[in-house]
């Protein structure tokens, strides 16, 4: 119940932070409550018993990209500009999305259902073999070391595919930055 009760409680905080984000034209303030909504995703990834997950969301939602914005802060505006065109046709897309996402959860499990295709198929098979067929203690570690290697060096690769990316667009912002400041002092 008590943990039902914590549940309802971030995800009550992470609609409003959400609701806060979007309201909000300071792109500072919107840098700092996008670490505290995926600080808020890791400590309900935690109520949820995915540890892993939320280590990753906690690192990477709020560590490198809370980072990464505020430098691209630094070298563009400080405040959003003001949008030319109508919210109306974005807000439907997203309506309709959120409403295929949810009839298509319709047919799920029950939250921990114990008899759900997970809990009866591959989970059980990676609890009995994780420790003979890997020889690793920590069940979690030899899962995604081991049986979801491929997965996990591919999440690797996608991140850190990302941040390069991300590298080079601000590098070239800094030059163009100095190329137009040699302009103006010649």
């Amino acid at each position: 119940m008590i943990e039902t009760f914590i549940n309802i409680i971030l995800f009550a905080m992470l609609v409003l932070t959400a609701l806060a984000i979007v309201r909000i034209d300071q792109l500072f303030g919107v840098v700092m409550l996008s670490g505290v909504f995926s600080l808020l995703s890791a400590l309900l990834f935690v109520t949820l018993d995915a540890v892993d997950v939320a280590f990753t969301e906690a690192a990477v939602g709020a560590g490198i990209s809370t980072v990464l914005m505020l430098g691209t802060i630094a070298l563009t505006a400080r405040t959003q500009k003001k949008a030319t065109r109508s919210g109306f046709v974005p807000f439907i897309v997203v309506a309709v999305t959120g409403a295929a996402l949810v009839y298509g959860t319709l047919d799920m499990p029950s939250f921990g259902d114990p008899n759900a295709p997970a809990q009866l198929h591959v989970g059980p098979e990676y609890l009995a073999g994780s420790i003979t067929d890997i020889d690793v203690p920590n069940v979690v570690t030899s899962i995604l070391a081991s049986y979801r290697g491929y997965d996990t060096l591919g999440e690797t690769a996608v991140v850190f595919t990302a941040g390069i990316g991300v590298l080079v667009l601000l590098s070239g912002l800094a030059r163009r930055r100095r190329e137009d400041e040699e302009e103006e002092d010649a």
